[in-house]
């Protein structure tokens, strides 16, 4: 019906030398933005901080990629191995 090609789910994408950079300057700038001191910032721009920072750190997971599992898939998969083994 419909064969088509798959690639290896376990096989991990390499990852590209711009994405490590960016990765890199991201993670400067949000060292610069730890070491502020926000005690003599307006709200807004604090809240503009904040929207940046989220904003990074959203785009870093995004890049990091990654298989996260559940704690309910965690213990399936330990009650499933223990029934099979």
């Amino acid at each position: 019906l419909n064969a088509e090609k798959r690639s290896d789910p376990s096989s991990l994408p390499a990852p590209k030398p711009a994405e490590s950079a960016e990765v890199k300057t991201l993670e400067l700038r949000l060292n610069e933005i730890k070491a502020m001191d926000m005690s003599n910032m307006k709200s807004a721009e604090k809240k503009s901080m904040r929207k940046e920072v989220k904003a990074i750190n959203h785009r870093l997971h995004s890049i990091g990629g990654g298989v996260y599992l559940s704690v309910g898939a965690v213990i399936l998969i330990v009650v499933l191995l223990i029934v099979l083994l």
